[in-house]
């Protein structure tokens, strides 16, 4: 069975139809409820820009997020191996 669905959604005032996994319509429908307020944010501060530039200003900002994220993700593996060889090495030196 296929478990596809056809929806269209606008993001900053054009449609784009999609056909997504029944599964993530509401995190795409959330995701550009979020880029429409950045837009819209953008447009009551810089009244002399275009669509283009919103949209641009609202990825940048929003990959930002991703790249922080996954920066800080990296880390706590780091941390998470270094805890583990921690532990490891206090049980070698425990043992002699």
């Amino acid at each position: 069975m296929d478990d596809k669905l056809s929806i269209r959604i606008n993001i900053a005032d054009r449609y784009y139809p999609l056909k997504i996994e029944r599964k993530d319509e509401e995190k795409i429908r959330n995701a550009a409820r979020l880029i429409n307020e950045k837009v819209l944010q953008y447009k009551q501060k810089y009244i002399d820009k275009d669509a283009q530039d919103f949209l641009a200003m609202a990825a940048l900002q929003y990959v930002i997020k991703v790249l922080d994220l996954e920066e800080r993700n990296d880390m706590s593996l780091v941390m998470d191996e270094i805890r583990e060889l921690s532990t490891e090495l206090d049980s070698i030196l425990n043992k002699e």
